[in-house]
């Protein structure tokens, strides 16, 4: 059963404008089905106020801190998205965890009063406070706020990058072990939520597959080579943080009666990679979400070669879902978290296991899996993710 008629507030890193897709919007709006909610935006900071001049949003918000009046913004009969009128100190500079917590602490109090000003304005009551995975702006709320439930989402391990790991070391550990409860995306981050907080639960990954369905016909994009070799294909960002570029240009380089199509935009390690000296590499660039699914319908493989490393072993891969849904063959690198796919995809560790696994997909019926791959990615709902939120929401609650 859902959670029903109860006030939820939401904050956390995207605010409300972030153009691309955000699980904090996602159960936000599944949220609102059946409650009223808040959605707050992340607060501007001194840095950001002194040195923006060129995005809009972020313009327009600095523009409210002079003209209030459209702070707070209908985005449906039951959801309200507010823009903070204050500025929170740009204090992660500061060497001293120490001296970080005072000034956090501050930061945290102007953050607290104007979200009571937006609360009032709506006349919520009993507020569920929902995080997702904002560590620092969030870390006093519960006891400036005093909601009913605090919840805590982690959707990222966010210490695996320098910014976030020089003082959230310490105070991460500190604010997962206060929250009422803990939820995660994946059963990896679940664990490490348990290590703090026993009442921490993995409620899966929702995701919005609409585009992906391969029973619309999508024509061969002009950019992707032209039929005869067969196509092994990514879509996402191309981040050498997060993607083995090694594995790829040894992949092209042993095959190279194979093509390869990696969509997205690149970063300066890609961009200076061997991959653009092969011939049978091809990289069409950044490309709007509506157009993706043309490209996975031509890929005959679709791939995700990650690195294992801190930051990438708990993600939850949604480009996964997105192949799936197109009932493609998927090649993956084996994590905790590639676990739950394991009957669904083609697992491995290396190169040699990568050009394998490809080899076996190539000649493969697809429309003897492609249904079960489908079937799979669509069960992987933001409602079935939410209804993990409020099971876990109705065990704390129950007398």
């Amino acid at each position: 059963m859902p959670v029903q008629n109860r006030d939820i507030v939401v904050i956390g890193l995207q605010p409300w404008y972030t153009p691309i897709g955000s699980n904090c919007k996602n159960i936000a709006l599944e949220f609102s089905r059946h409650n009223r909610v808040l959605y707050i935006n992340a607060p501007l900071d001194r840095k950001t106020l002194l040195t923006e001049k060129q995005d809009a949003n972020l313009l327009h918000h600095k523009s409210l801190l002079k003209n209030p009046q459209d702070s707070l913004v209908r985005i449906n009969d039951n959801m309200w998205n507010y823009y903070p009128l204050t500025v929170m100190e740009s204090v992660n500079w500061l060497p001293s965890t120490a001296l970080f917590r005072v000034f956090n602490k501050l930061n945290n109090r102007r953050f607290a009063k104007e979200i009571r000003k937006a609360i009032r304005q709506l006349g919520f009551r009993n507020i569920i406070l929902f995080n997702d995975n904002d560590i620092f702006r969030g870390y006093h709320l519960k006891e400036l706020l005093l909601p009913e439930l605090y919840i805590y989402y982690s959707r990222d391990y966010l210490l695996a990058v320098d910014y976030w790991k020089k003082h959230g070391q310490t105070i991460e550990p500190l604010h997962i072990a206060k929250a009422d409860i803990g939820v995660a995306n994946s059963m990896y981050l679940a664990e490490r939520l348990k290590s703090y907080n026993p009442n921490s639960y993995y409620i899966g990954q929702g995701c919005e597959l609409t585009l992906f369905d391969p029973r619309q016909p999508f024509a061969r994009p002009a950019d992707m080579p032209p039929p005869g070799k067969p196509v092994i294909g990514y879509v996402g960002a191309l981040t050498s943080l997060r993607l083995d570029i090694t594995l790829i240009t040894e992949m092209a380089t042993r095959r190279r009666d194979w093509n390869f199509v990696l969509v997205g935009p690149e970063d300066a390690d890609f961009q200076a990679s061997a991959l653009h000296q092969l011939d049978n590499v091809y990289f069409p660039g950044r490309k709007p979400m509506a157009e993706l699914p043309a490209y996975v319908a031509n890929f005959e493989v679709c791939m995700n070669p990650q690195l294992v490393n801190d930051m990438t072993i708990g993600n939850y891969p949604l480009k996964v879902d997105e192949y799936l849904a197109m009932g493609k063959p998927v090649l993956a690198t084996a994590t905790p978290t590639m676990e739950l796919f394991r009957d669904y995809v083609y697992l491995g560790t290396n190169v040699d296991e990568y050009i394998e696994m490809a080899a076996r997909a190539l000649v493969e019926v697809p429309a003897l899996q492609a249904g079960r791959r489908r079937e799979f990615a669509l069960s992987h709902t933001w409602e079935n993710s939410v209804a993990g939120i409020y099971a876990a929401i109705q065990k704390h609650e129950q007398p």
